[in-house]
């Protein structure tokens, strides 16, 4: 996520830069969380900076919870399943 700030000490863009396999489902959970707060991601353009950023970070804190949980899970189904006989 690249977040610039115009001289408004507001949110001027908020840029999706796709970085690995899981992007997309990273993005979803942020947009969920922002949706949950009442936030849209394009909302934080009008918000100061300061609430911006923070609610980012709150964001992508629980993106990054929610891959964790979606990677243990599934290395535990293959944990239970045993080797693969391909």
């Amino acid at each position: 996520m690249n977040i610039s700030n115009d001289m408004n000490n507001t949110i001027d863009s908020v840029k999706w830069t796709p970085t690995g396999p899981q992007s997309a489902l990273e993005k979803k959970l942020i947009e969920e969380y922002l949706l949950e707060k009442g936030y849209r991601l394009t909302d934080l353009r009008s918000l100061p900076r300061v609430e911006a950023v923070g609610l980012m970070k709150e964001a992508c804190l629980y993106a990054s919870l929610k891959l964790a949980e979606v990677e243990s899970r599934a290395q535990f189904r293959e944990e239970i399943r045993g080797p693969s006989s391909f």
